[in-house]
C-alpha cells in the first residue's frame, strides 16, 4: 500500500485528503450513534440533531437558508436532479441550454436527455474558457425550461460569471443551476441575495468523504424530486439519510469556511509558485486559460512535444500525483473535451496535464514536484527527437 507520506498530492480536483476533524466528528455516527432519523425515541432524535447542525453548517458556507439544502449522494446526483426537477415542472418546457466544457455528470445527462427527445443547445467558449453571455442569452427560447453552467471548470479552474448568467435566466423567466463542485469551499458564495435557482456541491473536493454531496433549492424556486418513496429531505429526496458521511459534510463545510482566506491567499501563492518556476525551467510550455479568472488552486499546463499519458505514467513512478484532466476522464483515449473546447489542437490536448492544490500542500512538495516534472518532459522530448524544443522556444 501507497502511504500519504509517501507521495507529492497534486490532484485536489479529483478528490481530496479527508480532514482529521472531519474523521474525527464522523466516526461516532459510523459505531455508537447509528439510529435512524426518522425513528420517534430518543436515540434516533439525537442523530436527527446531527443532520440539522450538518445542514446549518453547509448553509453557512454556501450563505443561505438551512431549509434551502438537500443532502444526495454526490454532485453529479445532485446535478441530474436539477435537470430533472426542472423539465419536470412544466411539459410544454423541454429545452435546455448548457455549455460545452460542462462535467460529465451534466454533459453526459444533457445527452441522454437529448436523445430522449429534450432539445440541448450547448454554447462554446473561447481560447481562454470564457462565455459568451450575449450567445447563451440568444440561445434562450420560450421553450426553455433551465440553463445549467459551472461555477468552475473542473479542468481548467476557470470561472464563469454565474451572478451575471443567474441575472439573464431571471429576466428570461428561466431556471438557472449552476453546478459548483469545484468551486464551494475555495471561492466565497452567497447565495442569500442571488438569483441563482440552484447549485451542486461535494464533499470529497472540499475534505470530506467520497459518496455525499448537497444540492441548494432557492426557497422561492419550485422543485420536483427525482427519488421517490420517504418524505426524508423535506420531501425532496427519499432515502434513509447517510448520517456519517452528512455529518462530515457539514464539518468539512465548516472547516472550509475558515480555510477561505487560506484558499485566496497560501494556496494560491503554491499555485503561483508552481505555474512560475514550470514556465521558467519547462520551454513549450504554456497555461490553459491561464489569462482567465480562476479558482486559486488550479493550472491546466500544455506541454508541447510529449504525450500527457506517457508523463502522467513517469510522475506516477515518482509518487506525484496529477491527471490530464478530469477524473471521470481516466483511461479515456480521446484528448480532453473542454480543450478542445478551447480551440486547442489535438495535439495541445494531448500534452496537458493539471495540477490542482490544496491547503495540506507545502512549498518544499511544489518545489520537488517542479523539478521532477522539468527532468519528466525533458526525457520524453529526448526520446522523440522530432519533438525536441528549441531553446528559444520557453513560453
Amino acid at each position: 500500500m501507497i502511504s500519504r507520506e509517501q507521495i507529492i498530492y497534486l490532484d485536489n480536483n479529483a478528490t481530496t485528503q479527508l480532514d482529521p476533524a472531519v474523521i474525527e466528528e464522523m466516526l461516532p455516527y459510523l459505531t455508537d450513534y447509528y439510529g435512524n432519523p426518522s425513528s420517534g425515541y430518543a436515540f434516533g432524535a439525537q442523530v436527527r440533531r446531527a443532520i440539522d447542525l450538518a445542514r446549518e453548517r453547509v448553509a453557512a458556507l454556501l450563505g443561505c437558508e438551512p431549509g434551502e439544502i438537500v443532502f444526495t449522494s454526490c454532485g453529479t446526483e445532485a446535478n441530474n436532479a436539477a435537470l430533472n426537477s426542472a423539465l419536470q415542472l412544466d411539459p410544454a418546457r423541454q429545452h435546455i441550454v448548457t455549455t460545452a466544457v460542462e462535467h460529465s455528470a451534466t454533459f453526459r445527462h444533457c445527452e441522454v436527455l437529448s436523445k430522449r427527445g429534450c432539445l440541448v443547445t450547448t454554447v462554446g467558449v473561447d481560447g481562454e474558457g470564457n462565455l459568451d453571455l450575449e450567445e447563451l442569452e440568444s440561445a434562450l427560447t420560450p421553450q426553455t425550461a433551465i440553463i445549467s453552467a459551472m461555477w468552475a471548470n473542473n479542468e481548467t479552474g476557470v470561472l464563469f460569471p454565474v451572478e451575471k448568467i443567474a441575472e439573464i435566466a431571471r429576466r428570461k423567466r428561466v431556471l438557472f443551476h449552476t453546478d459548483a463542485i469545484q468551486a464551494a469551499g475555495k471561492i466565497p458564495i452567497r447565495l442569500a441575495n442571488s438569483t441563482i435557482n440552484s447549485l451542486s456541491l461535494s464533499a470529497h473536493k472540499l475534505h470530506g468523504p467520497k459518496g455525499v454531496g448537497a444540492l441548494y433549492v432557492n426557497k422561492r424556486s419550485a422543485f420536483r424530486p427525482s427519488l421517490l418513496g420517504g418524505s426524508q429531505e423535506n420531501n425532496r429526496r427519499a432515502g434513509t439519510e447517510n448520517v456519517a458521511s452528512i455529518v462530515a459534510l457539514g464539518k468539512a463545510a465548516e472547516c472550509a469556511m475558515a480555510a477561505l482566506e487560506d484558499e485566496e491567499t497560501r494556496v494560491r501563492a503554491l499555485r503561483d509558485r508552481f505555474e512560475t518556476s514550470v514556465l521558467e525551467r519547462v520551454p513549450g510550455s504554456s497555461v490553459n486559460g491561464g489569462r482567465a479568472a480562476r479558482l486559486p488552486n488550479t493550472t491546466n499546463f500544455s506541454f508541447a512535444g510529449i504525450q500527457s499519458d506517457a508523463a502522467l505514467m513517469m510522475l506516477d513512478r515518482e509518487r506525484i500525483c496529477c491527471s490530464a484532466g478530469s477524473a471521470c476522464r481516466t483511461g479515456a483515449i480521446e484528448s480532453s473535451r473542454v480543450l478542445r473546447a478551447m480551440k486547442l489542437s489535438d495535439e495541445g490536448a494531448r500534452g496537458s496535464m493539471r495540477f490542482s492544490f490544496s491547503r495540506f500542500n507545502t512549498e518544499a512538495e511544489v518545489d520537488k514536484a517542479v523539478e521532477i516534472l522539468a527532468q519528466v518532459i525533458a526525457k520524453l522530448r529526448a526520446l522523440s527527437p522530432a519533438a525536441r524544443m528549441p531553446e528559444a522556444a520557453a513560453v
